[in-house]
């Protein structure tokens, strides 16, 4: 009976240590296997983009400047009452600020003397022609005389002559007074020119806006002398409507030729995080950049801020949508990119494509590709259609492609040591508790 125990505990014990060493077996074998990482088919909408950065631009933007030299003795008043300043709402033609106008007020002054002082002479210049004319009628009556009488016993041949002349000069008087009228009369057009001249001057001192809009910039302070000779100097920047803004981004001529103008276009701003902005696109400026061998061209995108939230010169992360496809399946990019190793190919699993899976030909905007499914410690191909790509999935199709199928995006391996944290040499080392150089802190 013992002899029967003892003999039953061995075999117990031998079949134990069996079963742990075939257990230690297939632990060891299978941590030196590949294991394939894999994710599920998903179905959703897609949309291809084009990625690009910008800055928010006011639509319509006017540089107001100075026609006259002169020092600012004021500002005006925006809507509110309040001196004009940053971001002052303003109306047309209410005064910005205001020139010294001492000198201009001085000239004003002495057109209009000149211009008195020649209405004086055409008055003068008239008179004189009335008497030239009465002068005349005298010259020619006694012409008239001596014509009757002639040359005789009662008038000498030298009176006779006398006569003649005379009438002679004064018509000739007349002439130059009505000449000298009409000069008169010119001078007095000049004079009203240089007036007008003058007063324009006057009124270019006082700046007012050339339309209803906003102050963004306000370049001059009280009592700074402005000077404008070749060039006009700026003295504030106004935009005209801030509730319609323009996006002008730089787009890498790679991608210029996807954009088109009332293209749909959705960005956002750092500004503003999580709310997205959307528009359309304006135009492509053909007035194209280059930097550092880089063909940049400038497109308009135009955008509604009736909102107010857009601030002009913000940054803007913009995406024109290229291509819209909804409830499809996708995959992540590394699905259609991964290649397996051919020892990691079932043996019936290449090639082997479901009836109808691909035709001769790729319908238009898709290319054929490949997907691979895992079948125990193998993978197997799925052949499929590769149709949009947003940057980051792309859709797939095929008869054989079901949204939750898993598919392979890499291989990953159990038995993969465990990396170590590279210590560079010249990294500076806490001294430990016992005085030598511990290693550095994590």
């Amino acid at each position: 009976m013992n002899r029967r125990i003892k003999r039953g505990i061995v075999l117990v014990a031998v079949a134990l240590g069996a079963v742990l060493a075939l257990a230690f077996y297939l632990s060891s074998g299978k941590s030196q296997s590949a294991g394939f990482r894999t994710v599920p088919v998903q179905r959703g909408d897609l949309h291809a983009t084009i990625s690009a950065t910008g800055t928010v631009e006011p639509e319509e933007v006017i540089d107001v400047g100075a026609q006259v030299a002169g020092r600012i003795l004021a500002f005006g008043k925006d809507r509110d009452g309040k001196a004009i300043d940053y971001g002052s709402a303003v109306e047309e033609a209410m005064v910005l600020a205001q020139i010294d106008d001492a000198l201009f007020s001085a000239d004003v002054n002495l057109y209009k003397a000149q211009l008195e002082q020649a209405k004086a002479g055409v008055a003068r210049t008239e008179a004189d022609l009335g008497q030239l004319q009465a002068k005349l009628v005298q010259a020619e009556r006694d012409w008239n005389r001596a014509k009757r009488l002639g040359p005789s016993e009662a008038l000498s041949k030298a009176d006779y002559d006398a006569a003649l002349s005379a009438y002679e000069v004064a018509k000739a008087n007349v002439a130059v007074g009505r000449a000298s009228i009409q000069q008169s009369k010119e001078s007095v057009a000049q004079a009203k020119a240089s007036l007008s001249r003058a007063q324009q001057n006057l009124d270019y001192c006082t700046i007012r806006s050339p339309v209803k809009g906003v102050i963004i910039d306000r370049r001059v302070n009280i009592g700074q002398t402005v000077v404008a000779s070749l060039n006009a100097p700026s003295l504030f920047l106004l935009a005209k409507d801030l509730k319609r803004m323009q996006v002008w981004v730089a787009v890498n001529e790679a991608d210029v030729g996807s954009i088109f103008p009332g293209q749909a276009v959705n960005f956002t701003a750092d500004a503003f995080p999580g709310h997205t902005f959307e528009g359309e696109v304006g135009k492509i400026r053909l007035n194209a950049s280059m930097t550092q061998n880089v063909v940049n061209y400038i497109v308009e995108v135009v955008t509604d801020n009736s909102s107010g939230k857009l601030l002009p010169y913000l940054t803007a992360n913009v995406k024109f949508l290229l291509k819209s496809r909804q409830n499809v399946l996708y995959v992540p990019n590394a699905a259609v990119r991964w290649v397996p190793q051919s020892s990691q190919i079932a043996p019936d699993g290449r090639g082997k494509q479901p009836e109808g899976a691909q035709s001769e030909e790729s319908p238009e905007g898709f290319a054929k590709g490949t997907v691979w499914v895992p079948e125990g410690n193998f993978v197997r191909s799925v052949p499929v259609l590769i149709g949009t790509n947003d940057g980051s999935v792309t859709e797939v199709q095929g008869p054989g492609v079901k949204e939750g199928m898993q598919v392979v995006i890499g291989e990953q391996r159990k038995d993969a040591p465990e990396q170590t944290q590279t210590v560079s040499p010249f990294t500076p080392r806490l001294p430990s508790r016992r005085g030598s150089p511990g290693p550095p802190p994590n």
